[in-house]
C-alpha cells in the first residue's frame, strides 16, 4: 500500500488503484522527492500530476509545501481513488491549518494540456509504461506553454524503453534509474 512518506500529511496511507494503474513505488518517491527538495523546487509550487493514478505524486508534494495541485487522469476507477486520497491529504494538511487546493480531473492528458490556460512551475508525467515516445513528444510540445520559465517536468518511465528525446525546450538536470523505473528532472529553459 502507498503512503505519503513525509511532510505535513507524511504517513497517511493512501488508498491502492485499480490494476490499471502502476502506482509509483516509495523507493522511487523518496529519491524523487529527496532531489526535488534539495534543490528547493516544492516550496509554493503550482503543481501539474498527468496520469495521476492514485494521486500519490502530487499529494505528497502538496505534504511538502506545494501550494496547489491538478491531478488529471482518464481511467474512471484510479480517477476515484485520487479524489478519495485527496480528501485525506487535504483533511489532515487543514488540521495543521495548511491551506493548500487540489483539484482532480477525470479526462484525457492531452486533452487536458490543450484546453487549460493553466501554468505550473512543476509537472509530473507518469504514463503508463508502454505509452509510445511519439505521444511522449506530442505532450511535451502540448505542455510547453504550461510551464513557467525555469519550471520542472519530471518524467517517470520504464528503464526498458527506448530513451526519450526530450525537446529542445527541456534541459536535463537528473536521470536516475530506481529497480525499474527512470525517472528524469528536467528544466524549462
Amino acid at each position: 500500500m502507498s503512503r505519503i512518506i513525509s511532510g505535513q500529511a507524511g504517513s497517511i496511507r493512501l488508498k491502492s488503484a485499480a490494476s490499471s494503474t502502476r502506482p509509483t513505488s516509495d523507493r522511487v518517491k523518496e529519491s524523487l522527492f529527496a532531489a526535488l527538495e534539495a534543490r528547493d523546487l516544492l516550496n509554493g509550487s503550482r503543481v501539474l500530476d498527468l496520469f495521476a493514478g492514485t494521486g500519490a505524486l502530487a499529494l505528497e508534494a502538496l505534504s511538502r509545501g506545494a501550494q496547489s495541485a491538478v491531478l488529471v487522469e482518464k481511467d474512471s476507477s484510479a480517477h476515484k481513488i485520487a479524489l478519495q486520497n485527496t480528501g485525506l491529504v487535504l483533511t489532515a494538511l487543514a488540521k495543521s491549518n495548511i491551506q493548500v487546493s487540489a483539484e482532480n480531473l477525470k479526462m484525457d492528458a492531452g486533452k487536458y494540456l490543450k484546453t487549460s490556460t493553466e501554468v505550473f512551475d512543476l509537472v509530473f508525467i507518469d504514463p503508463p509504461y508502454e505509452f509510445p515516445n511519439e505521444l511522449m513528444i506530442n505532450l511535451l510540445t502540448e505542455l510547453e506553454l504550461k510551464v513557467e520559465k525555469d519550471g520542472i517536468v519530471v518524467i517517470e518511465r520504464s528503464t526498458r524503453g527506448t530513451a526519450l528525446l526530450a525537446p529542445k525546450w527541456l534541459g536535463q538536470i537528473t536521470n536516475k534509474a530506481v529497480g525499474e523505473t527512470s525517472v528524469a528532472i528536467y528544466q524549462k529553459n
